[in-house]
């Protein structure tokens, strides 16, 4: 296989392809059902114009009998007043008549014999159309219910996906939480037991107690200086 030959069928598959995506099936039997349904209609117009036809023959088939008949009749007439002659030429026209009616006849029975093909032809046609209708009729149906199950199907899958997301974001924030939790707890825990200092409680009972101890020393001080400025007390009497 050439080069180009290659090429071709890439394409065409690739083409192929590309229409398969396009094409919606119901457009396409609609489509074809309504094909089928002109050419029914051309039959049957057809057949419409084979039976008009036919009758054209037989309302000529029927003048012409009758005109056969009146040639007849004046030969007859002709003969009963003795005038052969007359008679001769009556009958002369009514000759003339046998061969058109025969070609009538002829062309009458092709048309019948059209007709006929016709009138099975249209009634096939008919039996086809009806066949056609119902079952494009129910691949339509079908191919909704399909399309419409397979939408379905890809918004539960993105809700699915969806939903997968929101619950990894949940079992993330609960599974936080419950660190958050135990790291709370175990601080409380390690604070009652007095392995972590409260290092706020512990600065203030230390200023506190600062506090205290400068207020004694001040104390003391001004007691002392107090003391110093206090007279001397006298010494006792002796006793006489």
């Amino acid at each position: 296989m050439g080069l180009w030959q290659r090429f071709s069928l890439l394409f065409k598959a690739k083409a192929g392809k590309a229409l398969d995506r396009v094409e919606d099936p119901r457009e396409t039997l609609d489509y074809s059902y309504q094909r089928q349904l002109e050419m029914h209609q051309k039959v049957k117009r057809g057949l419409l114009d084979v039976a008009t036809a036919r009758k054209r023959l037989e309302m000529q088939g029927e003048q012409l009998q009758a005109r056969a008949a009146k040639l007849h009749d004046q030969a007859k007439r002709a003969m009963e007043l003795g005038k052969e002659d007359l008679a001769r030429e009556a009958l002369t026209r009514r000759a003339t008549i046998e061969p058109e009616l025969e070609g009538l006849k002829t062309q009458h029975a092709a048309l019948q014999a059209e007709e006929a093909k016709l009138t099975e032809a249209s009634r096939k046609l008919q039996t086809h159309l009806d066949a056609l209708r119902v079952r494009k009729e129910t691949i339509k149906a079908t191919y909704t219910a399909a399309e419409a199950q397979t939408k379905i199907g890809e918004a539960l899958s993105g809700i699915s996906t969806e939903m997968g997301d929101i619950g990894a974001a949940v079992q993330r924030a609960e599974d936080k939480t419950a660190t958050m939790q135990a790291r709370a707890g175990a601080i409380d825990e390690l604070l009652a037991s007095g392995a972590l200092d409260d290092l706020s409680t512990s600065r203030d009972a230390l200023d506190a107690e600062l506090g205290r101890a400068v207020a004694s020393s001040e104390v003391e001080a001004e007691l002392a200086k107090l003391k110093a400025e206090l007279p001397a007390p006298e010494p006792p009497k002796a006793i006489e």
